[in-house]
């Protein structure tokens, strides 16, 4: 899948639009990932129809604000405008993580007759691994929601790695996660056995004090007793 854009410029519908140009940007946005290919015209009545319900179904599995874990979803807008004005439109309207072809870009057609595309609005969706999982599931999108997501998963098996961690955090190498809760544990282990010592000297101190005072006080008695003992011979 990752090869159809490849050579490809996308570019991110943001305010920037920022275009992601290098093998290494369009593999980390597209790779393990259910791809979506949304066709679709300005002038058409039912694309504007769509377009917010495919909104909220993209928000709803690829924004924080909706979801924890975002999906592994992937949603790139191909326009069949006839104009670049045309196009702008639909792209004010779509959210702002999804992807698109530049206007000037000829490979939007060559897609369009890829996946025999000849009405809008078509959302072609692709497994990770290149296969079509559904030539167009505008319906499944309006009649299930994000329900529909589920499906798609199940159908092209793919595994998200936050459900993962369960099943391999035995197998983990967590030393590096619990060396500082580790070195917490022992620096008040520390702490506390440092405490018992000082305060161990301490006692022992006092006590070599009162032991000290004791014999000069024996010691002062025994004189004096000498003393008295003396007088009397």
């Amino acid at each position: 899948m990752v090869d159809l854009f490849l050579d490809r410029v996308l570019v991110e519908n943001n305010w920037d639009q920022d275009e992601l140009n290098t093998e290494r940007e369009i593999i980390g946005i597209i790779e393990n990932r259910i791809l979506m290919l949304f066709f679709a015209s300005a002038e058409c009545v039912k694309c504007q129809d769509f377009l917010p319900v495919l909104n909220d179904f993209f928000k709803r599995l690829k924004d924080p604000a909706y979801i924890e874990y975002p999906k592994l979803l992937a949603l790139i807008f191909i326009s069949l405008d006839q104009s670049e004005a045309q196009q702008e439109r639909v792209l004010k309207e779509l959210h702002k993580k999804v992807l698109f072809l530049a206007f000037e870009d000829p490979y939007r057609t060559e897609l369009q007759a890829k996946f025999k595309v000849k009405d809008v609005p078509t959302v072609v969706v692709i497994r990770p691994d290149g296969s079509i999982l559904s030539p167009n599931a505008v319906q499944d999108i309006c009649r299930f929601g994000c329900d529909c997501f589920r499906n798609w998963q199940e159908s092209a098996e793919l595994i998200e790695r936050s459900f993962m961690l369960n099943e391999e955090f035995e197998n983990l190498n967590m030393r590096s996660a619990t060396d500082p809760v580790r070195r917490l544990k022992y620096k008040t282990e520390d702490d506390k056995r440092k405490k018992r010592w000082w305060n161990s000297l301490g006692k022992g101190k006092d006590e070599s004090q009162e032991e000290e005072e004791k014999d000069g006080t024996r010691n002062r008695k025994r004189k004096e007793g000498d003393k008295v003992t003396g007088r009397r011979r």
